[in-house]
């Protein structure tokens, strides 16, 4: 394949060659550049013929590896036919000049295939919506409205390059509006380009990390613990962060991100100033200060939901489902399931990502605890190793603090703890563990469970894993959940019935039928496991007009052999089979249930009757599944 591919390649520019002409390795790797980029003359390059027969075997193999990783070093392709739109080439390779991202194993590969379109997103540019007037002159949250064009970071950028200039984001500018929507900035803020800030900007140095994410002034806790989460999976992290962008090869002063919104991915654009205060970043940043990819993702996020401001507050299941799509459930650690350990196991296991917390001290902001914890502050479970310790096996918990200091647990199995001193040092090399001031530290189970109160994991649809397998060719193993989702809204005096408390109206909600015909696999029990999660669209985005969540839950009600829309009737004469634990005032509630095979109608709905808003209804399970509204 190399001979074949040296025998096409001929003069006349190609990805930056590293000494412009002549047959050195430099101008045959930015000949390949030149022959699958369509050229490069803005990247200088020439070289004449190359003559294979000059090769000798071991040349064509050193070419061969030169030549793969050439093809890792593109950047710049055009989405609509993965056509590469300039390459970087050979100066990279030979280290004649020009930077480029650190990108993982899995970024390459993903970015492979976007060059040679193996993978196309199915991504939207996004656009803020914007809630409509009502009847009574106020305003509601259903069906709002666009409010500006779409963004295409393809054709701004090129625009820019093309123009000569730095891209300055219309619809979030660098501006207090974008910072607060209740109050003005407490202090004297400055904007500034990462090229401002520090000599040497990129967007990833030396491989993303955890540890690239650090909390600044912001209450985004939650947010951050996604993110940390989020580096652990290459195919997830650049999935959020697309690898065709840097701050040198084609930089425009541009980014994109990708989040997940209610069912499908939108792509966030925005420009690359910052929030400053005294020349250093104001939130979230990394522990290498010429690493922007954290800042610039929160910046994103902020736009998507319309400020900073609007990000103080959340849960990381919250921010773990606009980054993967997933469906998270909540679990309350005092009441845990029986077999909590070997769920988290088989999560992990599947790709599953995981949060944890400590319930909040009302007349304290994130108190800190003697053993180094703090409540109400959101923390991401990293990992899980089973080791034999002093006292026989233990299951040992990894546990990150976004603040990324000296905050850690300081019990047993802490930073440098005499526990660690019967483990060998192969398995704590193979553990990856260090003793840093980095937020970072392992617990036992035990511990864990004494400590936290609340975790949430966010299960990885079947959409995801494509998606991954199109991105890297890598099929995940293991279990995968079966999904369903659909789409609906309580509008006032129609399908705002509210919850069964109000037996009148209650049967006015929308319904929908669900049916469970297969039981688990791994076992004989005859049961099924089934999520529901019923989640409200648009009220973060809609903050700033005072549009909060709303209460809501569900109730899930065994059908027999009715087909069609339950009745007031049959709702005051039988109970639910399942139902949500509570109505809360949360994006989305969720419950996960053993039931039999059979046919099911769920409710979703509000507390009350008459509260308006949009939603969705998933429903996962391990077996197979059929739903439709009624």
């Amino acid at each position: 394949k190399v001979t074949g591919i040296i025998n096409t390649i001929s003069g006349g520019g190609g990805g930056g060659g590293g000494r412009g002409g002549g047959s050195d390795i430099g101008s045959i790797i930015g000949g390949i550049g030149s022959l699958i980029g369509g050229g490069g003359g803005q990247y200088g390059g020439g070289g004449g013929n190359i003559n294979p027969n000059r090769l000798n075997g071991g040349m064509v193999n050193i070419l061969g590896n030169l030549i793969g990783e050439a093809a890792h070093r593109f950047l710049g392709v055009d989405p609509s036919t993965g056509r590469i739109i300039g390459a970087v080439a050979g100066n990279v390779i030979m280290g004649l000049g020009g930077k480029d991202n650190s990108l993982g194993n899995i970024g390459k590969i993903i970015l492979d295939n976007i060059i040679s379109g193996k993978f196309r997103r199915d991504v939207d540019p996004f656009v803020r919506p914007e809630p409509r007037p009502d009847r009574t002159g106020g305003i509601t949250p259903i069906q709002p409205v666009p409010s500006h064009a779409p963004l295409d970071f393809y054709e701004e950028r090129d625009r820019c390059l093309k123009e000569k200039r730095l891209f300055e984001d219309p619809h979030f500018p660098a501006q207090d509006s974008s910072l607060f929507y209740s109050r003005s900035p407490p202090k004297r803020i400055d904007w500034l380009r990462p090229g401002e800030i520090v000599r040497d900007p990129q967007l990833i140095t030396e491989g993303h990390s955890r540890f690239d994410v650090i909390q600044g002034e912001l209450g985004d806790c939650w947010l951050l613990a996604a993110a940390a989460n989020l580096t652990l999976k290459d195919e997830l992290f650049y999935r959020v962060v697309p690898p065709d962008q840097s701050f040198t090869e084609n930089y425009a002063g541009i980014f994109h991100f990708q989040f997940w919104q209610y069912g499908k991915w939108v792509d966030v654009v925005v420009d690359d100033r910052l929030p400053t205060s005294n020349g250093e970043l104001l939130y979230m940043h990394s522990a290498s200060n010429n690493e922007f990819w954290s800042a610039l993702l929160e910046k994103a996020y902020a736009k998507l939901y319309g400020s900073y401001e609007a990000l103080k507050g959340g849960t990381t299941s919250e921010a773990l489902e606009d980054m993967t799509g997933g469906l998270t459930e909540f679990f309350d650690l005092h009441q845990p399931p029986r077999n909590l350990m070997q769920m988290m196991m088989r999560g992990f296991e599947m790709g599953s990502l995981f949060g944890c917390s400590i319930e909040a001290d009302p007349y304290v902001w994130e108190a800190k605890l003697s053993n180094g914890l703090v409540k109400g502050h959101a923390y991401s479970i990293t990992g899980m190793r089973i080791v034999n310790g002093p006292y026989g096996q233990v299951c040992l918990m990894r546990i990150r603090n976004p603040w990324g200091n000296e905050q850690e647990w300081n019990g047993p199995w802490s930073d440098g703890s005499k526990e660690w001193r019967s483990i060998p040092d192969n398995v704590k090399q193979d553990m990856g563990l260090k003793f840093d001031h980095d937020g970072e530290f392992w617990m036992s189970f035990e511990d864990f469970m004494r400590n936290f109160e609340k975790m949430e994991i966010c299960n990885l649809g079947p959409d995801v894993m494509d998606e991954v397998y199109q991105m890297t060719g890598v099929r995940a193993a293991g279990m995968v959940w079966a999904t369903n989702t659909h789409d609906g809204a309580w509008i006032r005096n129609q399908t705002a019935g509210g919850c069964r408390n109000y037996i009148n109206t209650f049967a006015s909600n929308p319904q929908y039928r669900v049916q469970l015909t297969d039981s688990d696999p791994d076992d004989d029990d005859e049961l099924c496991t089934v999520i529901f999660a019923v989640m409200q669209k648009y009220r973060r985005n809609l903050k700033a007009q005072g549009l909060d969540n709303v209460p809501i839950g569900f109730a899930v009600y065994d059908a027999g052999n009715i087909t069609g829309r339950l009745s007031k009737g049959f709702f005051q004469a039988n109970k639910s089979a399942m139902r949500s634990a509570a109505f809360i005032n949360l994006r989305e509630m969720t419950g996960r249930f053993r039931v039999p095979p059979g046919n099911y109608v769920v409710v979703p709905s509000t507390f009350e009757p008459n509260e308006e808003a949009e939603f969705m209804l998933r429903i996962y399970t391990n077996g197979f599944i059929e739903s439709e509204e009624l």
